[in-house]
């Protein structure tokens, strides 16, 4: 049996095209208070009612704890660095020292008496040489030789004629004493032994010339003989065999009379007001370790008006290592005190001279103005300022200021 297939029993049927239909915008409904909401969703579960409320309780609990651990913590931080601006320093007592205050120069060492010596005769070629540098000689020993081919026959002539005048002289005063014996018998008269007289006085006054030119010519013999005028140590030597020595020149020679040496320096203005002739003195050879003593025995008259220096000659004894020429530096010592002595770090200087920072009672930093008398390897020798028994800063006194209050670490002494 067929359904019923009536047009009125089937239901209507809606026919999409290829085009879409457009989508109707749907308008939202009107919000709902919040009473309506819940009442709509119908009661929550019982768990939600205690989660919230306790998750926002312990966030609160958490961002209080956080602050006041940072709060605290910060100010720890601050009290710590408060207490870090207060400076630790270390001091010295420095108490008074025996110190010598000494004077310090530069110069060489030469011969105390440097003696040229050159040819003193006639022009002539030098035949010899008998001493070389350092030999120590006595005096008249020969040096050197010159030629004495010239001299030699000049003082044989010479010799045979004061013979002969000799000679002459004799005759001559033997005639003039004949004619005085037969003088009372009338023999000869006045004339005769007047001329005689005269004859044997002029060659008696010939033999005196003839004697004087043979010394001169045994002078000028003896000159090519060059010798040393004193003992002493030969310095330096310019004669070479062959050489023309003419007199007046060069000296072929230099001796050290007695050997002697010393040490020849420039003293500065303001020190030389404190030496005295006679002071003790050391002084130190480049290359030597060894220090020679001695004395002062001239300090110069007069002051170089340019560089305002003044000379000092330093007597030292006989040594083979102290050669002339060496460079030298000298030390006299001028004056003994008692004087506080501090690190070098400790002394300063600006534009208003040399100072130290001291610590007063109340533990600031106070400035104190010294004057520097001398420096050593021990430390600072101070002169005026001081009197030995302040707290001196030793290091970093420059990062610190008058008035600002330290802490002191250490109180030491200067060894």
């Amino acid at each position: 049996m067929t359904p019923p297939d009536t047009q009125d029993e089937r239901e209507p049927v809606t026919w999409i095209g290829r085009e879409r239909l457009p989508v109707e915008r749907v308008a939202p409904a009107e919000p709902q208070s919040l009473e309506a909401a819940s009442e709509a969703a119908g009661p929550p579960p019982p768990r939600r009612n205690w989660v919230v409320p306790g998750a926002v309780v312990l966030a609160v609990v958490l961002i209080s704890l956080i602050s006041w651990r940072y709060m605290h913590h910060k100010a720890a931080l601050v009290a710590l660095a408060n207490q870090q601006n207060i400076p630790l320093i270390s001091v010295v007592t420095p108490g008074l020292k025996p110190v010598t205050s000494s004077v310090t120069f530069t110069g060489a060492i030469a011969a105390r008496y440097d003696m040229p010596i050159g040819n003193e005769g006639d022009t002539g070629r030098i035949v010899g040489v008998y001493v070389q540098p350092g030999d120590h000689v006595q005096r008249g020993q020969l040096l050197a030789k010159v030629s004495a081919t010239v001299a030699i026959p000049q003082v044989e002539r010479l010799r045979a004629s004061l013979e002969q005048a000799q000679a002459q002289a004799a005759l001559s005063a033997a005639e003039y004493r004949r004619a005085q014996g037969v003088e009372a018998a009338g023999a000869l008269s006045a004339e005769d032994i007047e001329k005689r007289r005269a004859t044997a006085v002029t060659d008696a006054a010939n033999v005196k010339v003839v004697a004087a030119q043979l010394a001169e010519a045994e002078a000028r013999l003896s000159r090519t003989r060059i010798v040393a005028p004193v003992a002493g140590t030969v310095l330096t030597r310019r004669a070479e065999v062959g050489q023309i020595a003419n007199p007046g020149g060069d000296p072929l020679f230099r001796i050290a009379s007695g050997g002697e040496v010393e040490m020849r320096g420039q003293l500065a203005e303001q020190d030389l007001a404190h030496v005295k002739v006679g002071d003790s003195a050391s002084v130190q050879i480049t290359g030597l370790t060894q220090a020679f003593q001695g004395h002062v025995w001239l300090l110069g008259a007069v002051i170089d008006p340019q560089t305002r220096l003044g000379e000092i000659r330093i007597a030292l004894p006989t040594d083979p290592a102290l050669r002339p020429g060496a460079f030298a530096r000298g030390t006299v010592a001028v004056a003994k005190a008692m004087r506080p002595v501090v690190p070098q770090t400790a002394v300063l200087t600006d534009s208003n001279g040399s100072y130290v920072y001291i610590i007063n009672a109340q533990n600031h930093v106070e400035r104190r103005a010294v004057q520097v008398a001398d420096s050593s390897e021990s430390g600072v020798v101070i002169a005026s300022g001081l009197s030995g028994t302040e707290r001196v800063v030793t290091t970093a006194a420059g990062f610190l200021r008058e008035g600002e209050e330290v802490k002191v670490t250490s109180t030491t002494g200067v060894s």
